[in-house]
């Protein structure tokens, strides 16, 4: 087995069997920002070996505080693009695919349907209902998070036939609800990102309980972090 995943093949809940399945494995991640950061981070760092980024946004100033994939020589190009670049650095071994453009009701399906599995990035109920729908449709796992401020919550829908977003946030309790504040510490959608990237994981190789009619919420100002079943 490759010397660069060593350290994960020889825990037993891999090893060589779950390294196989990384590298078969191909996710999608809706959204390159500051939870698409550690997501794909880590996802190509474990060897998953086909990565799609959706993103039609460009690198901006404040995005330096907590998108750790870019750089300030990369302002105003586009992220999705620039993402790949760093992440083809990162692993040579991992299929990096970018697409700059917006997820939309056009083009969901086509995307979607060539991953296994489609991880949330995005900071919008719009996306996040599209993203339900489509995999829904298409029987693909959603694994799903969201910040704010010092906040974060992860869950993983559709998994074997499980709950959806919907389920948990219908449509008709978020029409008219306002955006959370921009405000956000850079460290949250770090953690939150990692714990999405471990459910991707988890899911992948089988080891540990996926969040699968579960949802995981922490406040990183007391530390204080639970699990309510949906």
């Amino acid at each position: 087995m490759n010397e660069r995943y060593s350290r994960q093949t020889m825990l037993p809940e891999i090893g060589e069997e779950g390294q196989k399945k990384l590298g078969q494995a191909s996710v999608l991640i809706v959204g390159v920002g500051g939870l698409g950061s550690p997501i794909a981070l880590y996802l190509t760092g474990a060897g998953v070996g086909t990565i799609g980024l959706v993103d039609d946004d460009v690198v901006s100033e404040t995005n330096l505080q907590r998108q750790v994939l870019y750089s300030e020589p990369e302002l105003g190009l586009p992220k999705a693009t620039q993402a790949q670049k760093r992440l083809s650095a990162l692993n040579r071994n991992v299929h990096i695919i970018a697409y700059p453009t917006r997820l939309t009701a056009e083009n969901a399906k086509e995307l979607i349907s060539a991953y296994d599995i489609v991880v949330d990035g995005c900071d919008n109920f719009e996306t996040r209902y599209l993203i339900d729908k489509t995999c829904k449709e298409l029987d693909k796992v959603y694994v799903y998070g969201a910040i704010r401020a010092f906040d974060g919550q992860v869950s993983v829908f559709n998994y074997k036939g499980g709950k959806s977003y919907h389920d948990f946030l219908p449509e008709t309790e978020t029409q008219g609800m306002p955006l959370p504040p921009k405000g956000v510490m850079g460290v949250t959608p770090g953690i939150v990102g990692c714990a999405e990237a471990n459910e991707v994981i988890k899911i992948i190789t089988g080891y540990g309980e996926v969040l699968a009619g579960k949802l995981w919420q922490i406040d990183l100002r007391t530390m204080e972090s639970f699990i309510i079943q949906l």
